[in-house]
């Protein structure tokens, strides 16, 4: 334990200088990067066109020239720099054409447009709002606009005329309108045969002039004044979500900006009414789906008990699943596979051998089995398999014949081996013997059976290679006196014809 605790020492130191490191080393940077152009301070997110390229980001360089701060919009266009406002993340600028023009002209040759600069907006005053304890943004465009238009006779609805400038005259039908930069010329009042010949936007504080009566030097200071862009929204330029201002006037990030409170409200309750369906619906939905699974099985399932029950000339011993799985040995030894399920050996209490077909409970609905139990249960033939009993409990079913040692005729006819190759003489046994077990199937019953599967799989051989007829699952009963059988579909196996089509 000793030598642990000088080790935690050392990482603890190296971790301290590490940290005041990188600290004065940011704080450095910070020092480095921090710029005066004339009165302004140049900190981030500005930057100067020479500054290293760490310092503030390249969508907000400025340019420093005479000691004047410019804006440039593009290569020779730009905006003087009036004041940086770092509080409240506002930058106010104006137009170089008006500043040039002042003094010789009440109107500049050209301007430059408005809300033309990508990286800022014009700047809005955010105030946190709270009703019905329910909070919300509000906001406010702080910046006006002042429109000059050109109309073919005298305007007086709440305009500046300033006709006459210097000694001349600018036109009896020139105006002045100050507005909040969204409305139409149906707002301003002034007809639309008015055409506006510029716009340039003001942050001009509203108690320095009459708002009902707006003198020409009024309209002089406006736009001199420039206006105020934000740089708030950059806060969160990487994401998709608006920048808001905390009751601190700390910028943070919200997914969604919503200003109407009844828009909001609205939202909120479409969200509420979707969760509470799907919340309360879904058990419903999955109850009765349980519910249906479970009535389709049990309808079978009672198919199978009301016919077992009916029928009372069965022969056969019914077992149940647990007979079966003593019988087989908890189905120890598998003799083979089919598309019905699988086949064990088993040994029944009197020491006969047999043979379980364990059925599979995805496939069918229950009709193989009963055409099993229907057919071969009620026969007896020596070259019909015979069965001694079943198994019928929820979904599983089985079926117990007589054990076959030399299994089926399949591995012997198309077997490449001596050994495993049967006499002509012996063939002819076996297909006289199925000849014999078909024949008696159609004519040597009650109800003419339709085996319908007929195939070398489905032959077995006792230890005397007597051939025995097996798999009544495609089996059907037809009366006698019928010569016509209606199939409504393909039976059998693919590549096998039955011989009584």
């Amino acid at each position: 334990m000793a030598p642990f605790v000088p080790l935690m020492m050392s990482l603890l130191i190296v971790s301290l200088i590490l940290f005041y490191g990188s600290s004065s080393c940011n704080a450095k940077h910070a020092l480095n990067c921090s710029r005066f152009c004339g009165v302004h301070n140049i900190s981030h997110p500005f930057r100067l066109n020479d500054s290293p390229k760490h310092c503030g980001k390249m969508n907000y360089t400025l340019s420093c020239e005479n000691n004047e701060l410019k804006l440039y919009w593009k290569s020779k266009e730009y905006y003087y720099v009036q004041s940086i406002n770092y509080n409240n993340y506002t930058i106010r600028v104006v137009d170089a054409n008006i500043v040039h023009h002042y003094h010789h002209s009440f109107l500049p040759p050209s301007s430059l447009p408005p809300y033309s600069y990508p990286s800022f907006e014009l700047y809005r005053s955010y105030q946190y709002l709270e009703l019905s304890s329910y909070p919300y943004y509000g906001m406010k465009i702080l910046t006006k606009v002042v429109t000059y238009m050109r109309c073919p006779y005298p305007v007086m609805h709440g305009t500046a005329t300033c006709m006459k400038e210097n000694g001349s005259y600018i036109g009896e039908g020139s105006v002045f309108r100050v507005n909040a930069g969204n409305d139409t010329l149906q707002d301003l009042r002034v007809g639309d045969s008015c055409r506006i010949e510029f716009m340039q936007p003001t942050s001009w504080p509203e108690e320095y002039y009459n708002q009902s009566n707006i003198s020409c030097t009024d309209i002089h200071n406006m736009l001199l004044y420039g206006f105020e862009l934000s740089w708030l929204q950059s806060f969160c330029a990487e994401t998709d979500y608006f920048v808001q201002l905390d009751y601190d006037n700390n910028p943070h990030c919200d997914w969604i900006q919503i200003e109407m409170r009844g828009l909001s409200i609205t939202l909120l309750g479409i969200c509420l009414y979707i969760g509470a369906k799907f919340l309360l619906g879904t058990p419903f939905v999955i109850i009765f789906l349980i519910y249906k699974w479970r009535r389709r099985h049990l309808s079978m399932y009672e198919a199978i008990e009301n016919y077992l029950q009916s029928d009372n000339n069965i022969m056969p011993i019914r077992y149940s699943y647990r007979d079966i799985k003593n019988i087989t040995s908890k189905f120890k030894t598998k003799l083979g596979k089919g598309g019905f399920g699988s086949v064990f050996k088993g040994k029944l209490r009197s020491g006969r051998i047999v043979a379980v077909k364990v059925l599979d409970q995805t496939k069918g609905n229950g009709q193989d089995f009963i055409n099993e139990v229907a057919t071969i249960g009620r026969i007896h033939h020596v070259n019909v398999v015979q069965l001694i009993g079943f198994c019928v409990e929820g979904s599983k079913r089985a079926l117990i014949y007589d054990f076959m040692p030399n299994g089926s005729l399949e591995k012997y006819i198309f077997s490449h081996e001596d050994e495993s190759s049967l006499s002509c003489e012996i063939l002819y046994s076996i297909a006289l013997g199925i000849a014999h077990g078909i024949e008696y199937l159609h004519n040597g019953c009650n109800m003419k059976i339709l085996h319908f599967d007929i195939k070398p799989h489905n032959i077995l051989l006792d230890e005397k290679f007597n051939p025995k007829v097996s798999d009544f699952g495609l089996a059907r009963l037809y009366p006698i006196d019928n010569s016509i059988v209606s199939l409504t579909g393909a039976r059998g196996t693919i590549g096998y014809m039955a011989p009584l089509l």
